[in-house]
């Protein structure tokens, strides 16, 4: 009933909590599409492995984003104005394309991984083929909504699409390794410590790449010395937005990256773990100082120019309703729904490995052990019972398999 007015959005700070979680899930449902497409087109025998479980969290998380973006809206029958008079020279209809076909392309995906139709494994090499330059598109266009906007200092930069794509990469990879690890706990999916610490690998290199590019956007506005680009500086590094930055930088770049760029700690999962989990918290921070610090700063230049309209002016009036500069913090009714939000997420994607995921340990293992990173003399155990890897239990003397009934 009260649409965004709820919310401590104004239109002085006009995206809140719901457009940084929506730009965070756009980033995470990029490392999952990437590994199994790049499975498929350059041939990465390894992560055909994975590829079913990489596909599950890149269609959740685009759904998510997807559903941000819905509830950004205010009012979800404001979606019709999307097909009464579209705006084709908007970045954001760009955007609603691109995640569209995106999110068809992760279900034609997933159909033909799981279908058992004769020929639907070579229909996914060819469908891999488009979902490789669709993943880095959707990421590029929604770093084109903010570097497209010359108004804003913070944002208007060539190096916006890029910035996106590497960190969706690392923040997307390391979601991976984190849905990896703990189905291996929980036994639900098995995966050799050889393949995660590949993955890892890769990780470390995003890493380094992402770190590189936020170096580059920081000195290209430091060096110059403007007044637009020392305010967005001054905001980063001493400011309102400064916690989020340096978390970023130390949490999301540093110690992952210090972590995994040893190939004994990459073979180790608990600090597999930790640097994934760090590079996901890092990225979910740099995508809220992205976003708000290029509002710290108005447009609207002298008083009154910009009217709060959030919950905190319910009922003003005249210039009370006014204010010389805007402000953001996220009510409870924003937490909440983004709070869940992501327990839909994770509520979908147990669903999901439930419906398409069985738990077999054996080729893991073999894998292990050829790699030296399990005893020779190890076993997985099928129905509580140990078995030789790769191979199924033995059956009892006198005793016949039943066949299944067709």
């Amino acid at each position: 009933m009260g649409g965004l007015g709820v919310t401590g959005m104004s239109n002085g700070t006009s995206w809140g909590l719901y457009i940084a979680c929506f730009m965070f899930f756009v980033g995470l449902s990029a490392g999952g599409l990437i590994v199994a497409s790049s499975a498929s087109i350059f041939h990465v025998k390894e992560y055909k492995k994975v590829a079913l479980p990489a596909i599950l969290v890149s269609l959740v998380c685009i759904c998510i984003a997807g559903a941000f973006v819905l509830i950004d809206l205010g009012g979800i029958v404001r979606l019709l104005n999307l097909f009464a008079s579209p705006n084709f020279m908007s970045p954001l209809l760009w955007d609603i394309c691109v995640i569209t076909t995106y999110l068809v392309i992760n279900l034609v995906y997933l159909y033909f991984m799981t279908s058992k139709k004769p020929g639907a494994q070579d229909k996914v090499a060819i469908v891999s083929r488009f979902a490789l330059p669709v993943a880095i598109l959707v990421h590029s266009v929604t770093a084109w909504i903010f570097g497209l906007q010359i108004a804003r200092a913070g944002w208007y930069s060539t190096i916006m699409a890029p910035l996106f794509v590497a960190s969706a990469m690392d923040s997307g990879l390391a979601l991976l390794l984190l849905g990896l690890l703990w189905m291996n706990r929980a036994k639900v999916f098995a995966t050799s410590k050889k393949l995660i610490a590949n993955l890892a690998g890769l990780l470390a290199v995003c890493i380094a790449v992402d770190g590189y590019m936020v170096g580059c956007e920081i000195l290209t506005m430091a060096y110059p010395g403007t007044e637009h680009g020392m305010e967005e500086l001054a905001a980063l590094f001493t400011g309102a937005t400064a916690p989020f930055f340096w978390t970023e930088v130390i949490v999301g770049v540093i110690i992952p990256f210090c972590i995994l760029v040893f190939a004994k700690n990459r073979r180790r999962m608990g600090l597999v773990a930790l640097a994934s989990a760090g590079v996901v918290v890092g990225v979910f921070c740099k995508r809220v100082w992205l976003l708000f610090t290029s509002f710290l700063y108005p447009n609207v230049a002298g008083a009154p120019g910009l009217i709060t309209g959030s919950s905190s002016s319910h009922g003003a009036a005249g210039m009370d309703a006014w204010a010389v500069t805007s402000s953001y913090a996220p009510t409870l009714p924003e937490l909440m729904i983004v709070v869940g939000m992501f327990a839909l997420g994770v509520l979908a994607f147990l669903v999901l490995t439930k419906l398409f995921l069985s738990y077999d340990p054996a080729p893991a293992l073999a894998d292990d052990v050829a790699a030296g990173l399990a005893p020779a003399d190890a076993a997985p155990t099928v129905g509580g019972a140990p078995a030789a890897a790769g191979c199924a239990p033995s059956v009892p003397a006198g005793k016949t398999t039943p066949t299944p009934a067709k």
